[in-house]
């Protein structure tokens, strides 16, 4: 207990960039949309801590909820993507009023960030949203940033805005990814249905068991559930980055936390920090296909720090284009790897499984003998 309390006062006495995600079981009530109380609340307690020599940023959901009520409708499973596009539409003005009215009660100004996962596969747009968010911190205003669900499709979508809010952590350099559920945190087991479940107050580490006994979505107009939130977790925990759940329900858990208090569940970071660009490449940017890779491959990349050369791929999966990212699996199939190719998926079928000094010959060109540099490679 006491070197949990050390564990908290140290982590969030440090902590001056935050990324706070608020779910839509946190902002709406019920089918009546929007929560106007709760978020007022969320408005103050957001502007204490930034009292504090604090920045935040927002990773909100809630336009598609707040879009269904208006809609007259009272979830979003089974619908169609196109209805779920125009409830986001209709949502997304009324959300972002909400936060200009409670926020500029304390001072405050807002701005609406709408992105997609294609927005930050693209290494040049991640840079470009990175500085315009970080011109909105140094101004202090507060970014409100949710996925611009009025023209993601499948492709592009980021999943849930847990995943999102792991990825603002890494694209705004944050400190700390506070959750707002609707939840205390994470549990031995489902307290909704065993009554003698306990809270976990911290986790070290997170290991198989924990993910395994993670649920998903329970909410009608949720997306996410405890099994993203942990995925998040070891996501921006790579980044060196800790996260903590607490429930946003409750009135002042903001201030709670940076007072302190053992509220919700923390999740420590891995000790050393991974590389902005590997955490990119390993997190971020989309897979474009995939390379099967034989056993000695594989063994040179994983444990001797080789570079990817022709002569260890054995299939090539998908249609892409040199400086793509891809994802290296086994011959079972077994992600191990991603990286940025220097051929296409089309050169590649013509040099797999041969030795470098025969890539000129076949193509006619050899601009590099590594098929993904290390440099461009991460080890999953």
């Amino acid at each position: 207990m006491k070197n949990t309390l050390l564990n908290r006062k140290t982590i969030f006495s440090k902590a001056r960039r935050i990324v706070v995600k608020v779910g839509s079981a946190v902002l709406t009530s019920s089918d009546q949309g929007l929560d106007q109380d709760r978020i007022e609340r969320l408005a103050a307690d957001v502007s204490t801590i930034m009292g504090q020599g604090r920045q935040v940023i927002l990773v909100s959901s809630g336009a598609i909820a707040a879009g269904l009520a208006k809609l007259g409708l009272k979830k979003t499973r089974g619908m169609p993507l196109s209805l779920k596009q125009a409830a986001a539409s209709i949502g997304q003005s009324s959300l972002m009023w909400m936060y200009e009215k409670t926020f500029g009660a304390h001072g405050h100004k807002v701005a609406q960030v709408l992105l997609t996962r294609e927005d930050l596969s693209n290494r040049t747009r991640f840079l470009n949203a990175r500085n315009t968010l970080q011109t909105l911190l140094d101004y202090g205003v507060v970014p409100v940033i949710n996925e611009n669900d009025t023209v993601s499709v499948d492709e592009i979508k980021f999943g849930d805005n847990d995943n999102l809010s792991g990825m603002v952590v890494h694209l705004t350099d944050a400190d700390l990814l506070v959750i707002l559920s609707d939840i205390d945190g994470l549990y031995t087991a489902d307290p909704k249905f065993d009554p003698s479940a306990e809270l976990i107050p911290l986790v070290e580490k997170i290991t198989a068991e924990i993910e395994r006994g993670a649920g998903d979505a329970q909410s009608a107009v949720g997306t996410g559930g405890m099994r993203s939130k942990i995925i998040t977790a070891k996501k921006v925990g790579a980044y060196g980055a800790p996260l903590v759940i607490v429930n946003g329900k409750k009135n002042g858990v903001l201030p709670a936390l940076f007072e302190g208090k053992e509220v919700g569940t923390l999740f420590l970071p891995k000790p050393v920090k991974q590389d902005s660009r590997k955490h990119w490449i390993a997190y971020t940017v989309t897979s474009a296909g995939r390379l099967v890779i034989d056993d000695g491959g594989r063994e040179a990349l994983v444990n001797k720090g080789k570079s990817l050369l022709p002569g260890g791929i054995v299939k090539v999966e998908g249609n892409f284009k040199i400086g793509d990212c891809v994802t290296c699996v086994d011959r079972a199939g077994a992600a191990f790897a991603r990286g940025l190719v220097k051929y296409s998926a089309s050169e590649l079928e013509l040099i797999k499984g041969l030795k470098t000094s025969q890539i000129s010959s076949v193509l006619g060109h050899k601009d590099y003998d590594e098929v993904i540099h290390r440099d461009d490679m991460v080890i999953l």
